[in-house]
């Protein structure tokens, strides 16, 4: 597998070229990644960038063959699920993230995605829970943290904004399907292709 990454150096390079304002030219990415297309990291980098340049189709692609390649890439698999979530495919995100919950309890990526599991039941206050506990955790991927932080934001402006809706039913909460239809859902929806570049 070693012979199928691209050398440390190259990806700190490339890392490093990303990092500059605004920069979504993919050409360096495409360039290693013809020489190393076995690479998860560069796939996961590609998504990423497409992602900040809400080229949702494309990003998708990207995030997917980097969990194929890799499906133990813990923040890929993470950032696969987030951008699903946000793009309104609560079903798939949640296929997508459940091998996360089996990380260790104090994992920020397992916490994190036990508040977006909340978030897709209308569970708010326990989402919200989660997520300070995760952004209190999570001292290696800060941006992660800002994608949270305005999720919250978001989450908080449309309650603050909305009218009381009747509750769902008993029988509906129980299941979890209404999660799919919920104006959660339509939220998520509207937040796709804001995240930030990890």
């Amino acid at each position: 597998m070693a012979d199928q990454l691209a050398p440390d150096a190259d990806l700190e390079q490339l890392v490093a070229t990303l990092a500059a304002p605004d920069s979504d030219d993919l050409t360096p990415i495409d360039t290693l990644l013809r020489q190393f297309p076995e690479d998860p990291r560069l796939h996961f980098m590609r998504g990423s960038v497409l992602a900040g340049m809400s080229d949702n189709i494309r990003a998708h692609a990207s995030l997917s063959q980097a969990v194929e390649i890799a499906p133990d890439y813990a923040i890929a698999r993470y950032q696969l699920g987030f951008f699903e979530l946000t793009s309104g495919e609560a079903d798939q995100a949640l296929a997508t993230l459940g091998p996360l919950l089996r990380a260790p309890k104090d994992n920020y990526l397992r916490v994190f995605v036990e508040g977006l599991v909340h978030v897709i039941r209308d569970e708010f206050g326990e989402a919200f829970a989660k997520f300070e506990q995760g952004i209190a955790l999570n001292q290696e991927n800060l941006p992660m943290n800002g994608d949270i932080e305005l999720l919250m934001r978001e989450l908080k402006a449309k309650m603050a904004s909305e009218t009381p809706q009747p509750k769902a039913t008993s029988d509906e909460d129980a299941d979890g399907d209404s999660g799919a239809t919920s104006a959660t859902s339509l939220l998520l929806g509207q937040l796709g292709g804001n995240s930030t570049k990890h």
